[in-house]
């Protein structure tokens, strides 16, 4: 057994607000107190000093792509560019660096154009992808990962592998749909297990930089995703991988099978109802404003979704849908009413102990919202979303107008309805960074959407524990028999919320009974993360442990 004392620190409990100090046992918290009571704790085998640093609850990113993701952090990250020029130079740069790696495979993968930010106004075509490649097979994912341009080379292969060509498939145009779907596996073949390690390592020691102490892999159904998803949570990573495989079942043997090839925890994540708006692929009830003759694209129908809901609860398996538009998230809160009449008192047990998920949710109305709080559905959301495409000039706004705009992301409405809220970042689509996503549910775009402090934070931390059917009180807190997943960040000065930006604050007094938490107000630098601990295992580390 072997105790460790964190001291001369401010603790993020209800237990006792004014707590300087904690003591883990064999990964588990056992005590907590002021200096005075430090002895209380036991003879320490380590004693950690602080130095004022304040230890919170370590977050959970409760929906990333690691591959993508960590593929950006090694490869080609194209979401800082401002222009259509700015992203070809990139390009063509990073393509004639890979051409002095001896050995290095033929794919350039990249990730994070937005044609919607740049001046032209238009995504890169295929012939400015080959100038820019040359003959090499080229993947460049869109920031919302649900199209993607391609070079010319690694087109002929698609070609030469199917009979026809899939719907959403250009010639010149970025490929939507199941093109996409096609494509995106086919880069995926040409990667080597060496670039797929890296990348998945690389994203996982960020996410341990951030003071994550767990993340959701959403992965591909397909041969290439269950492939990379078995690879992934079979990796001696720095943090914990909870996997959720996008794979319909119709059956209950065949949901408990899907989980046995593939180490999957769940089917859900990214299994798609609809697509995203950026690429008008999300699946609405009235047309994009401005592609009038678009509604998006469904990919599951309504009695899909309610077979794969009936087969995963009967079979004890958690269930989820990736539903953004309108119409894909109703079609998910009828489903949820069908399958919960079918099912009956089953629904209620089988739930009871690990609830269906909706990943996203971004357009729900009030009858899908009341829906999902009868079937105790949990809604996995993305604060950044709204940060960088809400508001009244935000891409949202652009693609559906202000009225259909504004009630997206509803994150006070879903709480108050009851609907408990999971928070992650859908990386590589928005960046990891959990105190940003926290600031920005609190300050949501839309006046009256966004949650208090306490909510949002709880939604990253504990609220991410719930979503994977951990039902524990005490997971995802620091209290007296909780795990030892804990973030130690940057000391801040103990003010009420100040005009003064530039400096990490926390914006409670201790002696107001309320945990602390840093000043979230807009422009306040937020705090960097000095430690990070999963189970009281210490993955990251600036030097709080020596």
């Amino acid at each position: 057994m072997t105790l460790t004392v964190l001291r001369n620190g401010r603790v993020h409990t209800a237990a006792d607000p004014e707590a300087t100090a904690l003591a883990i046992t064999d990964g588990t918290i056992g005590w907590i107190g002021g200096e005075h009571a430090v002895g209380n704790a036991g003879p320490p085998d380590r004693v950690i000093d602080l130095a004022g640093a304040l230890v919170v609850p370590g977050f959970v990113d409760a929906h990333v792509h690691s591959l993508d993701a960590g593929l950006a952090l090694t490869g080609l990250d194209l979401s800082g560019t401002r222009s259509l020029a700015q992203c070809l130079d990139a390009i063509r740069a990073h393509a004639a660096e890979l051409d002095t790696r001896p050995g290095t495979p033929g794919i350039l993968w990249g990730h994070g154009w937005e044609d919607s930010r740049w001046p032209e106004q238009r995504p890169p075509t295929r012939a400015e992808i080959d100038d820019a490649v040359g003959h090499r097979p080229a993947y460049l994912s869109r920031i919302d990962v649900h199209s993607a341009q391609l070079s010319s080379a690694l087109a002929f292969l698609i070609l030469d592998r199917v009979a026809e060509r899939p719907d959403g498939w250009s010639d010149t145009d970025p490929v939507t749909q199941q093109a996409h779907a096609a494509v995106r596996a086919a880069a995926r073949d040409l990667l080597t297990a060496d670039q797929r390690r890296d990348a998945h390592l690389a994203f996982l020691r960020a996410c341990a930089a951030q003071g994550i102490v767990e993340v959701h892999e959403c992965a591909a159904g397909d041969e290439s995703g269950r492939t990379d998803l078995r690879a992934l949570l079979a990796l001696d990573g720095p943090i914990p991988v909870r996997g959720y495989l996008a794979a319909v079942a119709t059956d209950p043997a065949q949901a408990r099978d899907l989980l046995a090839q593939t180490g999957a925890h769940a089917l859900g994540g990214d299994l798609v109802v609809d697509g995203a708006i950026g690429s008008r692929t999300a699946a609405l009830t009235s047309p994009y404003l401005d592609c009038p003759s678009s509604r998006g694209v469904r990919y599951l129908s309504d009695e899909q979704i309610v077979e794969h809901l009936v087969a995963c609860t009967q079979a004890g398996v958690q269930a989820g849908f990736h539903a953004i538009g309108d119409d894909a998230v109703s079609a998910v809160g009828r489903a949820l009413t069908i399958a919960a009449e079918r099912l009956g008192e089953l629904a209620t047990v089988r739930l009871a102990g690990c609830a269906h998920r909706i990943e996203h949710a971004e357009m729900a109305d009030r009858a899908a919202i009341a829906a999902f709080a009868r079937t105790g559905v949990v809604a996995s959301m993305q604060p950044l979303f709204d940060a960088a495409w809400g508001g009244e000039d935000g891409l949202y706004t652009r693609r559906l107008g202000p009225d259909r705009a504004a009630p997206m992301n509803d994150f006070a409405g879903l709480a108050a309805a009851g609907v408990a809220l999971a928070f992650g970042s859908d990386a590589p689509v928005t960046p990891i960074g959990p105190w940003a996503a926290v600031q920005a549910a609190v300050h949501h775009r839309t006046p009256d959407s966004g949650l208090s402090p306490r909510a949002a934070f709880t939604a990253h931390t504990r609220g991410g524990h719930r979503a994977a059917g951990r039902m524990d009180r005490e997971i995802g807190t620091i209290n007296l028999g909780a795990p030892a997943h804990l973030a130690i960040v940057e000391a801040g000065e103990l003010v009420r919320p100040a005009a003064d930006a530039g400096v990490a604050r926390w914006s409670t007094d201790p002696r107001s009974r309320v945990p602390l938490l840093p000043d979230l107000s807009p422009g306040v630098t937020l705090p960097r993360t000095l430690a990070t601990l999963v189970g009281g295992r210490i993955v990251y580390d600036t030097g709080v442990f020596g």
